[in-house]
């Protein structure tokens, strides 16, 4: 590790019910991003749900973000391409790229269960091969690599039906705006061995879920390192011309006051669980909850942090923005530099070299 920053789940209450609104949630995450980036947290990531109060549109947070820091990069993990349009996606990811100046860590997946029984066809959009959206997804995550490319994917009208006239009827069109770099900036959420070899192949940065998809008697780490040296063998082997980056998450919660141990200390005593999700069984990381020193040799131990260059802390956001924002800072003082941490307004992160 020598970058970390926080992955918020954006939750809120719903209408009528006590808790934070999803207005505070959207506000409380951009002044927790400013905050962070003063800091020198490398990140700001959240996830994407729908159908759920929790953050669904990231767009508009991020650029607000990126609109008021200055060194943090601003992400996503992930976006479910099931319920999105690659070209508009597409649109929207260069213009966050340029408003960022290339601060953007975008990561994209098939997405994870959710409440809604096939919500993405609520959304207009039908699988009719998988019925998880797992082809559709694979499709449109193609296609929206395309889009960012520059390749074309759509023809100019003919004289008379365009207006205004700008190009030469039937000439190829990609969309605009396009944001040199932004293909070096998008990640795979891979949650198992098949997917980060895959996401090696397609020669984009792999985010290592809270979970993976394969169970044995070896920790949650070390399952989830050799995912890591998998991803790097195939990205070897594919023999792309740059650095990949990767990216683990993990609950870590450095306690230094009676406050922390009585809101954090049982995290303590989390271990590995393995349970059933989507149809398969996978490995679920425990927390890690102790002292800073205690904190400092615990996650040395853990060779998939060790392995990946950037570390994402998942924070509580439903506590507020003050109990957030001393997770993170009593994490970046106590802990990130024993760890092997470089602030962000020491330059962009970048991946360890494949050897």
């Amino acid at each position: 590790m020598k970058a970390f920053g926080f992955l918020s789940f954006g939750h809120y209450a719903r209408d009528g019910r006590r808790g934070l609104s999803g207005r505070d949630a959207l506000h409380q995450a951009i002044e927790l991003s400013v905050a962070a980036d003063d800091l020198g947290v490398n990140g700001a990531y959240f996830r994407v749900h729908h159908f759920a109060p929790q953050g669904a549109s990231p767009m508009p947070l991020l650029s607000a973000i990126a609109a008021r820091t200055k060194h943090i990069e601003v992400g996503t993990g992930v976006i479910d391409m099931r319920y999105e349009n690659p070209l508009y996606l597409a649109e929207e990811a260069a213009a966050l790229d340029q408003i960022a100046d290339g601060r953007v860590a975008l990561g994209v997946s098939r997405g994870s269960p959710e409440i809604a029984e096939r919500g993405w066809e609520s959304f207009g959009y039908r699988d009719e091969k998988d019925p998880r959206g797992g082809e559709m997804a694979r499709e449109k995550f193609y296609r929206f690599l395309e889009a960012i490319e520059g390749r074309p994917v759509a023809h100019a009208a003919p004289e008379g039906q365009q207006y205004p006239l700008m190009v030469q009827p039937g000439s190829d069109l990609a969309v605009f705006p396009q944001s040199p770099g932004l293909r070096q900036r998008i990640w795979w959420g891979a949650g198992s061995n098949y997917s980060a070899e895959l996401s090696a192949r397609d020669g984009v940065n792999m985010m290592s879920s809270t979970l993976v998809f394969e169970t044995d008697d070896r920790s949650f780490g070390e399952i989830q390192a050799e995912q890591i040296a998998l991803y790097r063998a195939a990205w070897k082997e594919a023999g792309h011309a740059w650095t990949p980056r990767v990216s683990v998450s993990r609950s870590i919660f450095p306690l230094l006051s009676a406050k922390d141990r009585g809101m954090y200390g049982l995290e303590a005593y989390s271990s590995d669980q393995v349970g059933r999700l989507d149809m398969g069984t996978a490995t679920f990381g425990r927390s890690y909850a102790a002292a800073p020193d205690v904190l400092i040799e615990q996650l040395q131990a853990d060779p998939a942090i060790a392995a990946a260059d950037t570390l994402l802390l998942t924070i509580p956001n439903q506590l507020g923005f003050e109990e957030n924002l001393s997770i993170i800072s009593n994490f970046a003082k106590y802990v990130a530099p024993e760890l092997g941490w470089i602030p962000a307004d020491q330059g962009p992160v970048t991946g360890y070299p494949i050897q």
